[in-house]
């Protein structure tokens, strides 16, 4: 028996298939947009644009191991 949920999921995975890859390209980069506003308004005052997208970026990077070979290359 399937969920609502599993349903959803079908359906969505059908509509992307459908897509080709330049418009997965542009959805991806529009939710990223849009989570990146939610971020901003999300905090109180709403943050620049440039700041939240930094922050976004250092919590990224925190707990990551240093790479030896990207240290090398930066050097």
């Amino acid at each position: 028996m399937r969920s609502v949920a599993d349903e959803l999921r079908a359906e969505d995975r059908q509509a992307l298939r459908a897509l080709s890859a330049a418009e997965r390209v542009a959805l991806a980069l529009a939710l990223g947009e849009r989570d990146l506003e939610i971020f901003r308004a999300a905090r109180r005052p709403p943050l620049p644009r440039a700041e939240a997208r930094r922050l976004l970026d250092r919590q990224r990077q925190r707990g990551r191991r240093r790479s030896g070979c990207i240290d090398a290359l930066l050097a």
